[in-house]
């Protein structure tokens, strides 16, 4: 389902680095493809801070869709993801958060579901200036059966209370994300058109919740081109 209305350029602005990206190497063999609630739980064990702190996004952990002939699996199953040695972990934080991020994650080692995650350094990455943004997962206040319309129509909503104006909107199917108090859902989505001001907003912002899940954080995307899904 797609939304789809042109308008003018984007304006030329820089991205602000009141709130950047903080790219953690990791040392990790295995990882849970549902992985995002014990990641979440895992940092918080570390870090409780990061619950009440409402511009921190943890990104799930992602790798290539294929590897020598390896098929990624599919959410909702038990298979693990291989972890190639390229492969980060993200974690967009406030800028007075992030000596502290630097300081006292790299060397902790995490237990996600029974398998070993150890953070290595992090290096900063400021928010992208493209104006189209891509979210691989989004939850909003929706029933489990919501259709592309439905969505597509509280995405819009969500955006216009960030101001920002939907242009164009593509929706995907819905992947849930595994929690112990039940199934997430929620779809990716993929923005363009946005103004560079709008841009960074949502960069900043999110949309919908459980940002500490990965849900509603956008990045980067090189056009309006079909979206794959995201266990691709």
């Amino acid at each position: 389902m797609m939304y789809w209305n042109d308008d003018d350029h984007a304006d030329e602005v820089r991205a602000p680095d009141d709130i950047v990206d903080i790219r953690f190497e990791i040392d990790c063999r295995l990882i849970p493809v549902d992985h995002a609630h014990a990641l979440a739980d895992a940092l918080r064990g570390v870090l409780p801070w990061i619950a009440e702190e409402p511009s921190l996004a943890i990104h799930t952990v992602h790798v290539a869709g294929s590897q020598n002939g390896w098929e990624r699996p599919t959410h909702g199953t038990s298979s693990c993801l291989m972890v190639s040695r390229r492969t980060k972990l993200t974690i967009r934080a406030p800028r007075h958060r992030v000596d502290t991020l630097l300081d006292i994650l790299p060397g902790t080692r995490l237990d996600l579901d029974g398998y070993a995650l150890t953070i290595g350094p992090g290096k900063l990455k400021a928010l992208s200036t493209e104006t189209t943004l891509f979210a691989r997962y989004v939850a909003l206040d929706l029933t489990d059966n919501a259709d592309e319309t439905a969505f597509l129509a509280a995405a819009a909503a969500a955006l216009g209370k960030l101001d920002i104006r939907v242009r164009k909107a593509l929706c995907g199917i819905p992947h849930p994300v595994a929690t112990p108090a039940g199934a997430i859902p929620t779809r990716s989505l993929m923005l363009a058109g946005l103004t560079l001001p709008e841009s960074i907003r949502l960069q900043q912002q999110g949309l919908g919740s459980h940002r500490l899940l990965g849900c509603g954080i956008f990045i980067p995307h090189k056009g309006i081109d079909p979206i794959k899904s995201p266990t691709e």
